[in-house]
C-alpha cells in the first residue's frame, strides 16, 4: 500500500474532522480498498498531481467527465472568458440556448430539453415528468443501476425475480420507495411479470442503457429493443439514464450505438465539461408538460449556470468537430487486453468488460451480466491491485464496482505504462 505524503495525511486528518467521513462524496474515501485517498491539485491531460507532488495517469477522468482530459485549453478558455463577464445571474443566456442546440443535434430523440444542475436532480425530474405526463405511479429501474440520490430510487431489490423495493439506505421512509419496483439487469422475464401484473399503473421504465455503477455491464443483444417494445406496448415512458453514456460511447450516446430510441434522456457528467451540469430531454409533447407550459413543476437557481453552459458548448463542439470515438474505442481495447493478458499471464482469475473508453476489470471467473454476478468478484483482491496499481503512478477507480474511462488525452505510451504496471501488480498478486 502507497504510503501518503506528509501534505496528504495532514489534510485527510483535517477533512475528518470537518467533513463527514472526510469527503464530500463517500467513494473517494477509500472505504472499499484501504488507505488514505490522494488528495488532488492540478491536472493536465491524462495525468494529475497530487498535493505532495507525485504525478498519476488518470483512469477515473472526475467518474467520466473529462472526456477531454484534464484543463483542455478550449474549455478551460471559454470557462474564464464567461466568468469574466459574470458568473450567474437567475435569467435567461445565451449559452443555455446554444448548448441545448447542441444536444438537440447531437442526440435526435430529445426535441426539447431542460438544464439542472446534477445528474441526481436531472434523473429526478425526468421520474417526476413521467408521472405527470403518464398520470401513473409506479416506477420500475434495475438492481445495480444508479439514478443519483433520489430518495425514490435508493431501493433495493427483496427477494424473488421483482419486488417492490425496500430503502437501501437510512433516511427514506418506506413509503419513499414503493411505488419504485425492480428487476434484475438483462432479465426480460422479469420485466414481463411485472408489466403482467401491474402495467396500467406503471409509468416509465429507467434504465442505465450499458450499465456503469455496478461497474460497466452491457446490456445483452437485444434488452434494450425489448424495453422498448414492453413499454410503448404499455404506455409506459422509456427513460434511459445516460449520465455516463451520454456523448462518451458516441455523439449521440448509447441509443444512437444500440439505435434504441427513448422517450426522455438523462444527461450529465460530460455535458458540463467538468463543471456542475446536467439535463433531461425528450420529445416535446412530454416536455411541454413542465412549467411555465404544463402542469409539472421543477426549477434550480443555478440551472443553466453560465460556466457550466460554456464548458458544456466547448466540449460537446470539439467532439463534434473531431469525432474521437474510433481512436477512443482502439485505445480502450488495447488496455482491455493488455490487462486480460497480465492477469493470465499471472493465473489470477479476472472478467473484463468493455463498451467503448468505459470498461470494469473484474477480479472474478464469472461472467458478469448483472448485479449478482458482479458481486461475485473478489475485492479484497481488488484492492491490492489497486494500491500496487496506485504505488506505481496508475490512478484506478478506488472501488471494483465502478467504472475506469480513457480520454481522448491518453497516448499509447500512457497505455503502455499502464499495462507495465498492471503486469508487476498481477504477479505480486499470484505470489
Amino acid at each position: 500500500m502507497i504510503e501518503p505524503g506528509e501534505r496528504s495525511k495532514e489534510l485527510w486528518q483535517s477533512a475528518r474532522a470537518l467533513i463527514p467521513g472526510g469527503v464530500n462524496s463517500p467513494v473517494r474515501a477509500f472505504g472499499a480498498v484501504g488507505g488514505t485517498p490522494v488528495f488532488a491539485e492540478r491536472g493536465a491531460g491524462s495525468r494529475f498531481q497530487d498535493v505532495d507532488g507525485r504525478e498519476f495517469i488518470d483512469y477515473v477522468m472526475s467518474w467520466g467527465p473529462l472526456i477531454l482530459g484534464h484543463a483542455h485549453p478550449a474549455v478551460v478558455a471559454a470557462v474564464r472568458e464567461t466568468c469574466a463577464k459574470g458568473m450567474t445571474f437567475g435569467m435567461p443566456t445565451a449559452l443555455e440556448v446554444r448548448l441545448a442546440r447542441l444536444v438537440t443535434t447531437c442526440v435526435p430523440s430529445i426535441q426539447k430539453v431542460r438544464m439542472t444542475s446534477s445528474g441526481t436532480e436531472a434523473a429526478m425530474s425526468a421520474i417526476r415528468l413521467a408521472r405527470g405526463f403518464t398520470g401513473r405511479d409506479l416506477v420500475v429501474k434495475f438492481d445495480g443501476c444508479y439514478h443519483g440520490h433520489v430518495d425514490g430510487l435508493l431501493a433495493a431489490a427483496g427477494s424473488g425475480l421483482a419486488t417492490f423495493a425496500i430503502p437501501d439506505t437510512r433516511g427514506v421512509p418506506a413509503s419513499y420507495t414503493e411505488k419504485t419496483l425492480i428487476a434484475p439487469y438483462n432479465d426480460p422475464d422479469a420485466v414481463r411479470a411485472l408489466f403482467a401484473r401491474l402495467g396500467p399503473q406503471i409509468a416509465a421504465v429507467i434504465v442505465e442503457p450499458v450499465a456503469g455503477n455496478m461497474g460497466v455491464v452491457a446490456p445483452q443483444p437485444g434488452y434494450l429493443e425489448f424495453l422498448r417494445e414492453i413499454t410503448a406496448q404499455h404506455g409506459a415512458l422509456l427513460v434511459f439514464d445516460e449520465v455516463i453514456t451520454g456523448f462518451r460511447l458516441a455523439l449521440g450516446g448509447a441509443q444512437a450505438l444500440y439505435g434504441v430510441t427513448p422517450d426522455l434522456t438523462v444527461l450529465g457528467k460530460i455535458l458540463g465539461g467538468g463543471l456542475p451540469a446536467a439535463a433531461y430531454g425528450g420529445r416535446a409533447e412530454i416536455m411541454d408538460a413542465l412549467a411555465p407550459l404544463g402542469g409539472v413543476y421543477q426549477a434550480g437557481t443555478l440551472s443553466g449556470n453560465p460556466a457550466a453552459m460554456a464548458a458544456g458548448v466547448a466540449t460537446l463542439e470539439a467532439l463534434a468537430a473531431n469525432p474521437p470515438y474510433a481512436r477512443l474505442e482502439a485505445l480502450a481495447g488495447h488496455l482491455a487486453e493488455g490487462l486480460r493478458e497480465a492477469a493470465a499471464r499471472a493465473g489470477i482469475p479476472v472478467w473484463q468488460n468493455r463498451v467503448g473508453s468505459m470498461q470494469t476489470l473484474f477480479f472474478t471467473a464469472t461472467p458478469v451480466t448483472d448485479y449478482r454476478t458482479a458481486k461475485t468478484a473478489d475485492t479484497r483482491r481488488y484492492a491490492r491491485f489497486f494500491h500496487g496499481m496506485l504505488a506505481a503512478g496508475i490512478y484506478l477507480a478506488p472501488s471494483q464496482f465502478e467504472a475506469g474511462f480513457v480520454s481522448t488525452a491518453h497516448t499509447e505510451q500512457d497505455i503502455e505504462q499502464t499495462l507495465a504496471a498492471a503486469r508487476a501488480t498481477m504477479a505480486t498478486l499470484a505470489s
